[in-house]
């Protein structure tokens, strides 16, 4: 089942995906979620961060898997996704992020050894509960890019120029971004109890109606979420 909120403004989008993340966390407070990074999931962090401030979520018993993870960046580096997530989340709750927070090694020496250790270590957890996403311009989810096929598993993957653009701007140089990464794979995101996909701003428009309505092909990667049995997308054009 697929349900769709289209909303008026970032804030609402922000605060409506951080409730239903808190109600995951609430109704099972050892749960397992799978995060996202980018711009879109920064005020649903925010609003996550304010909410355990306030006493109403329990990040203590929570396990997170990250999504993706550029390679020949460790988490020290400002740009990495350990770093985003350290920054934007993790710091500022009560999570066990030594223990139970996970980002996949973009250091690893074998990227392909990388992604069967870390679907491995999902599945030693039961799998994931909620799976945050956002979506990219050609319908990537995670790194997942347009392609001939879905691929399963945890996997290395060479980035897409429409990517590389886009992510340049968190970058001092385009020449700085890094061509390659690990992410999930669809069986890993596929595999999750609850997706939630967020998405802003009306550039976004025309992918999100290809990918929840169009046909279902690798070519639009976040088209497979249809054939999910529980998927809430939240859009907002400002």
């Amino acid at each position: 089942m697929l349900t769709y909120l289209q909303v008026a403004t970032y804030e609402e989008l922000s605060r409506k995906g951080a409730d239903i993340i808190r109600e995951v966390i609430t109704s099972k407070p050892q749960c397992v979620l799978g995060l996202a990074t980018g711009s879109t999931p920064i005020g649903i962090y925010d609003n996550l961060i304010s909410d355990y401030q306030a006493g109403k979520v329990d990040f203590s018993s929570v396990v997170t898997f990250n999504l993706d993870e550029y390679a020949g960046l460790d988490g020290e580096n400002e740009q990495s996704y350990r770093y985003f997530m350290d920054h934007h989340l993790f710091n500022h709750v009560n999570i066990n992020k030594e223990q139970n927070t996970n980002v996949p090694d973009g250091m690893a020496f074998d990227l392909m050894v990388e992604g069967i250790c870390y679907d491995t270590l999902i599945e030693s957890f039961g799998g994931i509960d909620l799976q945050l996403l956002g979506i990219g311009l050609d319908g990537h989810i995670g790194f997942n890019e347009p392609d001939d096929c879905f691929t399963k598993e945890t996997h290395p993957v060479t980035l897409d120029e429409s990517t590389i653009e886009a992510n340049a701007r968190f970058f001092e140089r385009k020449e700085d971004v890094p061509t390659k990464a690990i992410t999930m794979g669809m069986g890993s995101i596929m595999a999750a109890k609850q997706i939630l996909l967020v998405a802003n701003g009306e550039k976004k428009k025309a992918i999100l109606e290809k990918a929840l309505n169009g046909p279902i092909t690798p070519r639009v990667p976040a088209s497979i979420l249809q054939l999910h049995p529980n998927v809430t997308v939240i859009y907002s054009e400002v």
